[in-house]
């Protein structure tokens, strides 16, 4: 009988119903009042200038999530993701209905490899400034999506809306993160 709850306890915690990495990552993340990092912008396309702006922006204004989500009460990780790309002109479309809004990381995940722009966790990819982060369970992040603003020799800065309740600033070695799905290429 111990035996059957531990693997229901296991099999809970690696499922995507697991709302506790949610609420860790909720009580360790960083405030909302820390500078956006400097970011050298030499060499960077129009669209990841464009993004970079559009990401101190919301950081800086924190709207609620019902802005990027068309105004649905729902978690808005994936939704603020596409309402940046498409505010930047670079715009997704969901493989469901063909808007731009996606709602979520599995079918933000379906985009990405739909288009032959996702690189799986295990590949020998460098994530650049607008590369979008995908992560699930056993992740402190859970089920969730953000933005790379910086890669620092494999110490990646993301902006990701939903951090809490919050647009937050995070820095991270994503190659340690065990629930790191992999990144959609901008």
């Amino acid at each position: 009988m111990v035996l059957i709850g531990v693997l229901v306890v296991v099999a809970f915690i690696h499922s995507r119903f697991n709302i506790v990495p949610n609420l860790v990552a909720t009580t360790q993340l960083p405030s909302t009042t820390q500078e956006f990092p400097a970011i050298n912008t030499a060499g960077l396309t129009n669209t990841q200038g464009a993004l970079l702006t559009l990401l101190k922006q919301e950081y800086r204004e924190q709207p609620p999530g019902t802005k990027y989500s068309m105004g649905t009460e729902e978690s808005w990780c994936a939704d603020f993701v596409s309402w940046i790309m498409k505010e930047a002109d670079a715009p997704l479309s969901n493989p469901n209905n063909g808007g731009w809004r996606i709602p979520g990381t599995y079918t933000l995940r379906d985009y990405y490899e739909s288009v032959g722009k996702f690189k799986p966790a295990d590949a020998e990819y460098s994530p650049k400034v607008g590369d979008v982060v995908l992560y699930d369970n056993p992740s402190p992040h859970g089920q969730h999506t953000n933005i790379v603003v910086k890669n620092d020799n494999g110490t990646v800065t993301t902006v990701g809306g939903n951090e809490g309740g919050k647009i937050r600033i995070q820095t991270n070695i994503l190659q340690e993160d065990p629930g790191l799905v992999g990144y959609g290429v901008l």
